[in-house]
């Protein structure tokens, strides 16, 4: 892996000195020229943006191709000079297809617009280029949170970028930077998990490997952060449901990603679909003027979510007249409406510059922004598709770091009696809903929306049965299919084969969504799901439970039944391998839980609680904690030690633990580095994660590792809602180790 991500590192720094980046200044100077020489109504243009679907006349299916219509995307981009076409319409679509669509656009906007300006074409490649046919789709965020390997999410954003660029498309709807704080919500999958910390350092590492220090190379591209601020949040656990998340809270726990991933050089954001506090986020000036623009500093373009500006007026009822939507939209902050179906958001917006609702000074600062963004990623100097980088699509280099990727995030929870790994020559039964399904191991924005249209997954990747039968042998596996999530079927053939096998390999969990369509009631995985596994356990033979899904289902009733429980998540193309190499030993398993994994449904809460929730028992104990994950060898932490007992505030505290592997195997171990505040003006969490790292050890190897927490992460957010750092006493906790210092 590590000679994978050097030519990687290296082919990127090759590009990057032929793409010759432009500084601010000099892009700023061209901005400001081209900005003089445009028409009000090109100007509004640059504002919105509609999808593929509203310039087509025939939509993408399994059956049928996709055709654009000419005539209608002519129109969009002469008459009403768009800034920007996103989406597909309504499956992915082959390399070529996609540089077909692309030079057409371009060639309408160069050839037949005044000031010739491209149109940058916008996707949502959220585990890889997602909507191009063949590509290499990594496991999805929770399981990259999972691995707690920075270098492989950095790998992840580099392979994305250069296979959504070898498609011709610029601009990415990617990394999703909200805290999945609410194990109910649909889109946790999407997130890096429960921790403000993790959160941070994945995200940091995607954008350096996704836009790098020159997003205008041939292989990088302009990153999108979403969905800010505070959508992964919501009180009831429904997608685009309000959340009431004060304005301290906010600060400490749901800013500072974006904040972070804003210093790495984010170009773009996009703004949170739902409320806080009853504030529609396209609306909130605090948001998206005062805190994005005047405390981080952000450079970029804001782009709203899908149809949500509308919305003000349709749904959220804020605006009396959609009219009156686009004018609270634009003076809160927004630069680029998702309109996305029509041009409404263009003829209000002139109609309110025209009366003198909206300033052109307002307009001007919001197509600077624009126009910096197409500069800054080399739109303006290459806008079409390159196809110097298709040979490296889907390569050799990309599967191999794909399958290293799903192989460090998956999670080994329970392993009664070292049932694992199984020996190969088991006679195996394989069954479960999600036992022969690559939908379910990829989950939504793959190939679809969806993502369940398995009819469409490639032919050469291995579902969970597949990667088993190539692992030990056909004949040494027997599959029962039980394909429905929420009926018993095949239950009694399942349980007589049970009697016959070695053991089972039982999989369970949740079919493919994303978003809205994801919405549940109940957090308790489904009763017939429960009751296999109820009655394959009776049978007595040793049972192995993998769970497949986007959220931590709650199985509490059948897991002192089972043997083993694998958390698999959504993997990706390379899954169902990744998991028989950790079933069967070929992989020692290294994945952590990146969420906290409830008991029960009402059993809601994280790892970095507050004392005050447990204060009349000894411990918080849910399923499985943040942090949580077994290894096939043990691991013994010594030797904590900081440089100093006392720190002087924001000064850096430099550790070094000692970890030795004491088992029989090589294996990797992330280490966890957790502070407690003891006493604060603020009530204090009972733990935080402030910094990880992860190491591999071979058989009886010992390592000394030196690990430094900015002294930044000893801050929190105070009554007054600054930032502060406050003289006392803090615990570090690594491993089972302690370590007690001061700090003036």
């Amino acid at each position: 892996m590590k000679l994978i991500l050097a030519i990687l590192i290296a082919v990127s720094g090759l590009l990057q000195v032929q793409a010759g980046q432009m500084d601010d200044k000099a892009i700023n100077k061209k901005v400001q020229q081209l900005l003089a020489k445009m028409s009000i109504e090109e100007k509004v243009g640059q504002m919105t943006q509609v999808t593929l679907q509203a310039v087509s006349k025939v939509q993408g299916t399994r059956d049928q191709k996709h055709v654009l219509d000419d005539a209608k995307l002519e129109e969009a981009i002469t008459k009403y000079h768009v800034g920007s076409i996103l989406n597909v319409f309504d499956v992915a679509h082959p390399v070529e297809y996609w540089h077909e669509i692309l030079n057409k656009i371009q060639k309408i906007a160069l050839e037949k617009t005044p000031n010739k300006i491209p149109v940058m074409y916008g996707i949502d490649a959220i585990h890889g280029a997602t909507y191009s046919l063949g590509a290499t789709l990594f496991p999805q965020a929770i399981n990259m949170a999972a691995t707690f390997n920075k270098e492989l999410e950095f790998n992840a954003g580099a392979i994305t970028s250069r296979e959504t660029k070898a498609s011709g498309i610029p601009w990415n709807f990617y990394p999703v930077l909200d805290i999945g704080r609410n194990q109910l919500w649909p889109r946790l999958w999407e997130t890096f998990g429960e921790d403000v910390h993790l959160v941070t350092e994945m995200g940091r590492a995607y954008i350096r490997g996704a836009q790098g220090d020159n997003p205008a190379a041939k292989d990088k591209l302009a990153i999108c952060l979403k969905h800010y601020v505070g959508y992964g949040f919501p009180m009831n656990g429904k997608d685009r449901t309000p959340a009431w998340i004060s304005e301290r809270m906010l600060r400490e726990y749901f800013l500072p990603p974006f904040e972070a991933a804003v210093k790495e050089g984010a170009l773009t954001v996009m703004v949170n679909s739902a409320e806080n506090d009853g504030i529609p986020s396209h609306s909130d000036k605090h948001i998206l003027t005062d805190i994005l623009r005047g405390e981080m500093k952000f450079k970029g373009l804001t782009v709203s979510d899908w149809e949500d500006i509308k919305r003000l007026h349709t749904r959220d009822r804020v605006a009396a007249t959609p009219k009156e939507a686009v004018k609270m939209a634009v003076m809160a902050g927004l630069d680029m409406s998702m309109v996305p179906y029509e041009f409404s958001f263009y003829n209000l917006l002139l109609e309110l510059v025209k009366e003198g609702s909206v300033p052109v000074a307002r307009i001007n600062e919001a197509v600077s922004r624009i126009l910096y963004v197409k500069f800054k990623i080399g739109l303006m100097d290459t806008p079409y598709p390159e196809k110097t980088l298709l040979p490296e699509f889907a390569s050799e280099a990309h599967t191999k770091a794909n399958l290293e990727a799903a192989q460090e995030s998956i999670i080994l929870a329970k392993n009664s009696n070292g049932i694992l790994p199984l020996v190969k020559y088991s006679n195996v039964l394989v069954t479960g809903p999600t036992a022969n399904m690559l939908s379910v191991l990829n989950g939504g924005w793959t190939i679809t929306w969806q993502g369940n249209e398995e009819s469409l997954y490639p032919k050469n990747k291995a579902t969970i049965l597949k990667a088993v039968q190539e692992k030990i042998g056909t004949a040494n596996v027997t599959f029962v299919e039980n394909n429905l999530f929420d009926k018993e079927t095949n239950t009694a053939a399942a349980v007589e084969a049970a009697k016959k096998a070695d053991a089972v390999i039982l999989c369970l969990g949740e079919n493919t969504y994303c978003e809205t369509p994801g919405n549940i009631d109940d957090l308790t995985l489904p009763e017939a799901q429960l009751q296999l596994a109820h009655k394959i356990a009776a049978t007595g033979k040793p049972v192995i439970l993998v769970m497949i899904g986007g959220r931590p289902r709650v199985i509490h009733k059948i897991v002192p039944e089972m043997n083993a429980v694998v958390l698999g998540f959504l993997p990706g193309m390379e899954g169902g391998r990744a998991i028989a190499d950790v079933i069967f030993g070929d992989v020692n398993p290294s994945g952590k839980l990146p969420i906290t994994w409830p008991k029960a449904p009402n059993d809601l809460l994280h790892y970095d609680y507050k004392p005050l929730e447990f204060a009349d028992v000894k411990e918080y104990i849910p399923e499985w904690n943040f942090g949580h994950g077994l290894s096939y060898t043990t691991f013994a932490y010594s030797g904590l030690k900081s440089d100093k007992d006392t720190y002087k505030a924001n000064e850096d505290i430099k550790l070094t633990v000692t970890i030795k592997n004491t088992g029989k195997k090589a294996g990797k171990e992330t280490v966890l580095v957790y502070i407690t505040d003891m006493y604060g003006s603020v009530s204090r969490p009972n733990k935080q994660l402030k910094a990880f790292d992860k190491i591999s050890l071979a058989a009886g190897e010992e390592k000394t590792v030196t690990i430094t927490v900015k002294g930044s992460e000893l801050s929190f957010i105070g009554r007054d809602n600054k930032r502060v750092i406050e003289p006392g006493e803090f615990v570090i906790t690594v491993g089972s180790l302690t370590q007690r210092i001061i700090v003036k």
